[in-house]
């Protein structure tokens, strides 16, 4: 029953969500911390962070881990994978067809208007709910972002080097 469950909730997302895998993550954290209580909010920001430093699509992996912490076996991954990654794939081979059609067309442009400030204010929303006093529980995570966004926005140093930096940072703190 998990795994139906787990293959209906990760295919609605998938099928829901426009804006790319940081937008998925809000709708991913309400539907396995808050609706079904699967995990923890403590839990899926720890699934979050390692999505991000793991190869690959940050709602993908998110899905992937989310799949295996629920069901403690890669059956439960593959099946949460399969199922966000399928609406993905129909919707996106959809919209090359639209766009190669449309693309020039008045109605269309005024779509994608429309979608852009949804797709922000989805991934806003991603991020409120990862900056919570429940995440970032003291000074020492406050200092370690701070000092990530700075490197990567004012320094513009190597995004790799800043997560290296940071993870070694939070090893010798915590």
């Amino acid at each position: 029953m998990i795994y139906l469950e787990l293959f209906y909730t990760f295919f609605i997302i998938g099928i829901f969500t426009f804006g790319g895998g940081y937008a998925m993550l809000s709708l991913i954290q309400n539907e396995v911390v808050v609706k079904h209580a699967w995990l923890t909010a403590h839990q899926f920001t720890d699934i979050v962070a390692i999505s991000q430093m793991t190869p690959g699509p940050i709602g993908i992996n998110s899905a992937t881990y989310v799949g295996y912490t629920v069901t403690g076996n890669i059956f439960g991954s593959a099946v949460a994978t399969i199922a966000i990654t399928l609406p993905s794939f129909i919707i996106i081979l959809t919209i090359c067809r639209i766009f190669a059609k449309f693309r020039e067309g008045k109605g269309f442009n005024s779509i994608m208007k429309i979608l852009r400030p949804v797709v922000i204010g989805m991934i806003a929303a991603a991020a409120g709910i990862l900056v919570t006093k429940e995440n970032f529980i003291d000074l020492y995570s406050i200092i370690i972002f701070v000092a990530a966004f700075v490197a990567g926005q004012w320094l513009k140093a190597s995004p790799i080097l800043t997560i290296i930096v940071a993870g070694i940072a939070g090893l010798l703190i915590y």
